[in-house]
């Protein structure tokens, strides 16, 4: 008796069909743009005056000159870099504790909160308004002539120039920051607090296990994979910080540049002299430290085989 071959219909090339968009996009968006900018670091490219200057090959000359101290012994790139992470860290470690809180109380079994929906559509809202309105508006509140030195004057006391000191100036974009993008955080924590298997609550409180210890034991540790994903974009976000301290300071930097970004930085370039080597240097660069500091938070949070493999532990077992 002879035997049939039946044909089986395969449909893993639909799959490859269906991201090829996807790729197509990226090539063209990303990567060839990103080449480019490696390409264009290399070259002598800019305009002064009525002038084009370039593109002439001068291999790593604007790396050098980019860390080549200035007349007064300072290395502005290292400047900038400390100004960006410092200004990233005071808005985005209250954004995580903040954030962190609310999911725990809005997804609490035992508080039960109701108009949860309410709640995420307000705190979200603040995500919506663009960063350009944000920056006018508190311009405008902490200006030598707006509302808050108005009431601090009536009250009896002297003008404060906010954006005068460097801590009251460096406060002022990072607590701008901190107010737009806290309700995302929280959205994200909370899709993750969700996400984790409600039975182990439940056999944690069956167990006498306390809130404190629920949320060490199984609460934290679970949802690590989703603090990495915050902390890794947040940081992303913050090095890239360009248009509040922009605005805010009129693109300066002031005080003494002490607010002054990495992309502030580039865009100097760029907007002066069209000098595309040494913004494209800059940008290799804000590449570089992203890449490294991206590393760093994935690995030091436990994120490699041994994080991963406690992760799965702690989801099988729950807390003991």
């Amino acid at each position: 008796m002879s035997t049939q071959k039946r044909k089986s219909v395969s449909y893993s090339k639909w799959g490859y069909i269906f991201i090829i968009p996807f790729f197509v996009v990226y090539i063209f968006c990303s990567l060839i743009p990103l080449l480019s900018t490696f390409y264009n670091s290399f070259f002598e490219n800019y305009r002064s005056g009525l002038t084009q200057i370039g593109p002439n090959f001068i291999g790593f000359e604007n790396y050098i000159t980019l860390f080549t101290p200035n007349s007064s012994g300072n290395i502005l790139i290292f400047d900038y870099t400390a100004n960006t992470m410092i200004m990233w860290l005071l808005g985005a470690i209250p954004q995580l504790v903040f954030s962190l809180l609310l999911a725990i109380i809005f997804t609490s079994a035992r508080l039960k909160i109701k108009g949860q929906q309410f709640f995420k559509t307000v705190i979200y809202m603040p995500n919506l308004v663009m960063a350009s309105a944000f920056a006018m508006l508190f311009f405008t509140l902490f200006s030598n002539v707006g509302p808050i030195n108005q009431m601090i004057t009536a009250g009896g006391g002297e003008i404060v120039d906010f954006f005068g000191g460097v801590w009251t100036a460096r406060g002022i974009v990072a607590f701008i920051n901190f107010l737009m993008w806290f309700g995302n955080t929280t959205i994200l924590l909370m899709a993750g607090i969700m996400g984790i298997d409600q039975s182990l609550f439940e056999a944690a409180s069956i167990d006498g296990a306390s809130s404190v210890q629920v949320f060490f034991k199984i609460t934290l540790p679970l949802l690590m994979p989703i603090l990495v994903y915050v902390i890794i974009t947040s940081l992303i976000g913050g090095l890239q910080m360009f248009d509040v301290p922009q605005i805010i300071t009129a693109g300066i930097g002031k005080p003494n540049r002490t607010t002054m970004t990495l992309i502030m930085y580039l865009n100097n370039y760029l907007s002066t002299s069209k000098n595309y080597g040494m913004s494209g240097a800059i940008s290799v660069i804000v590449f570089i430290i992203t890449g490294v500091l991206s590393m760093v938070v994935y690995k030091s949070m436990g994120m490699g085989d041994s994080g991963k493999k406690k992760t799965k532990k702690i989801a099988a077992k729950g807390v003991k």
